[in-house]
């Protein structure tokens, strides 16, 4: 069984979906006003993780991640540049999925837009008023009213006379009590805009979440996730306008990422500190940024910097040295160790570690012991074609979930090439040009792949 720590309770609960054998998910996206960076791609990596576990688990996943593109940094942004906000949304949106696919982040079933929610939104603010929960204002605006609720704070288990907001909560004259929040903003000059019973205007930006789970999931889901930064107040404020029309509770798990950091801060646009998504996949391929996330526990920090993802790769050569030669040896084997308890143990714990709460990092140590003893049976030619390709169907099996394996393995062209390579080589060291070989020798490893001489011939192997 799969159990998950659940942010409501702070404790690691069996997960039993609302509906046997179906999963509702919501996950909070991103506001499209800049390129995205390596802290929203954590985000995305551990939800697409999840996604990808829960379906190989057999549940039917229906999960829903949103765009919020309506927003003062979008209007901002699209002043500066002197173009329509909607235009500039748009743009954004174009390029998140271009380098969601450079990480290999596959795609939601639903990606709602809150300027395409309009009529959601503004039918839940209603509910919101006519229950006795919201009061609109003298410029247009309408307010949740905190004072209304009795549990406010269970998702941070605070006291609401102890809270403060970590961004995104604004003071205003018209609200009854200071953390009272916009769930409708009446326009400005000049800024896009909707009509609404309440006059012009557009959403505040929590209940666009709340509206578009409403309408696409329904009143509750099993799992609602996003990075811990939005715990408060944006996912205590969804509960409060969710709850207060519906009665019922919102999210039965609620999974929070841990944040990047980068010097002891957070990696946000707003401190300065964030690197773009496209300028580290300038310099890493997708397999190695999505291990350098999934190596660690999804719920805790994670330091960035060169240096790790520099580690991370080195680990992965690993991994994907062994696949090849996986591969380039089930061709020929000769072993008779078909290797049934290991392949069957690294399995089982793959599926336990997954299922403690989606441990990621125990479940690659576990892959890692597998390699270990297969290419030690490799090097003894102990290892059968069966045990071979057990292995490999193994970790292309642990690959659905994790996207880590490289693309071009067992490209029978690339083995040609080498064949080819050997054989100069070979030729030139008989012929006492030792120069030479080692030149080609140098050549290759400085391409990332390693020659090894031996006593049948050389063998080669990415590094």
């Amino acid at each position: 069984m799969i159990s998950i720590h659940n942010t409501l309770t702070n404790e690691k609960e069996i997960f039993e979906p609302i509906e046997e054998g179906k999963v509702r998910m919501y996950v909070c996206g991103v506001t499209v006003y800049d390129d995205i960076h390596m802290g929203h791609a954590r985000s995305m990596i551990v939800f697409d993780m999840v996604a990808k576990y829960l379906r190989y688990a057999g549940y039917d996943v229906k999960h829903v991640t949103n765009f919020t593109d309506v927003d003062d940094k979008i209007i901002n942004r699209a002043n500066e540049e002197g173009v329509d906000p909607l235009e500039l949304s748009a743009r954004y949106i174009d390029r998140y999925f271009e380098e969601a696919g450079s990480i290999g982040v596959g795609r939601a079933d639903i990606y709602p837009k809150a300027s395409e929610s309009m009529e959601d939104i503004i039918a839940m603010i209603a509910d919101i008023i006519n229950a006795g929960f919201g009061y609109p204002t003298e410029d247009g605006s309408v307010y949740f009213s905190v004072d209304k609720v009795k549990d406010y704070g269970k998702l941070t288990n605070q006291k609401l006379e102890n809270m403060e907001s970590s961004g995104r909560i604004v003071q205003d004259e018209q609200k009854k009590n200071p953390m009272d929040f916009a769930v409708w903003k009446a326009a400005k000059p000049g800024e896009v805009c909707w009509d609404s019973p309440w006059g012009k205007g557009r959403p505040g930006w929590h209940i666009e979440c709340s509206a578009m789970i409403r309408h696409h999931l329904g009143d509750a889901i099993d799992i609602h996730g996003g990075g811990n930064d939005l715990i408060f107040p944006h996912h205590e404020n969804e509960i409060l306008q969710t709850e207060a029309v519906t009665g019922k509770p919102l999210a039965k798990y609620w999974m929070h990422n841990g944040m990047l950091q980068v010097k002891g801060e957070k990696m946000s646009k707003s401190l300065g500190n964030f690197f773009r998504v496209k300028e580290v996949m300038g310099k890493y391929d997708k397999q190695t940024v999505r291990f350098y996330f999934l190596n660690t526990h999804y719920r805790g920090p994670l330091v960035y910097g060169e240096e790790a993802v520099e580690e991370a790769a080195v680990s992965l050569k690993r991994l994907w040295n062994n696949y090849n030669e996986l591969i380039s040896y089930a061709k020929d084997a000769e072993g008779s160790d078909d290797m049934d308890p290991l392949i069957s143990r690294t399995k089982d714990e793959f599926i336990e570690n997954m299922n403690d709460d989606f441990n990621t990092r125990g479940a690659i140590a576990s892959v890692f012991q597998m390699v270990r003893e297969t290419n030690k049976a490799m090097s003894e030619r102990a290892l059968s074609k069966k045990g071979a390709e057990s292995a490999i169907s193994l970790l292309r099996e642990i690959d659905t979930v994790f996207g880590v394996l490289p693309e071009d393995a067992g490209d029978n062209s690339l083995d040609a090439v080498m064949n080819v390579i050997i054989d100069i080589r070979a030729e030139l060291r008989k012929r006492k040009a030792f120069d030479l070989a080692d030149m080609i020798r140098d050549r290759l490893a400085d391409a990332g792949i390693k020659l090894e001489d031996a006593a049948g011939g050389a063998k080669w192997k990415r590094i």
